[in-house]
């Protein structure tokens, strides 16, 4: 399928070069863990990688006062969003709204990874538990 949502030649470069930053060590056979501030890159997301090998963990309560957009990479989790709970599998993606408390675990069985996109720059957050 080809795309054309725009004319590329209303669109003016600002000037910001190309980055890379590590997320997560390759190397390893364990879980995922990292961040890149957005602000590292000079871009407007922050991307985090949350994994697991323990059922039923996962991060605690918190909350953003931005969107978190998170991708299941492998594995199952549950999410509990406000009052809302998402199961959700390798493939899904699920939003957390800015502003609404939110956590995830571990379905089971096996690895949980996920790749979690915060809509800003820097990640902010307040845990609640």
């Amino acid at each position: 399928m080809t795309r054309a949502d725009f004319d590329p030649d209303t669109v003016e470069p600002d000037g910001r070069p190309p980055a890379k930053a590590v997320l997560f060590d390759v190397q390893t056979s364990a879980p995922w863990r990292g961040f890149v501030n957005g602000e590292a890159l000079g871009g407007q997301v922050t991307v985090l990688t949350y994994g697991t090998d323990i059922a039923g963990e996962g991060p605690r309560l918190h909350v953003h006062p931005y969107d978190e957009t998170f991708i299941v990479i492998s594995g199952r989790a549950r999410f509990f969003v406000g009052d809302q709970v998402i199961d959700a599998a390798a493939g899904d993606v699920v939003l957390g709204p800015k502003g609404v408390p939110h956590r995830f675990e571990n379905a089971g069985p096996g690895r949980l990874q996920t790749i979690d996109i915060h809509h800003s720059p820097r990640w902010i957050q307040t845990d609640l538990e």
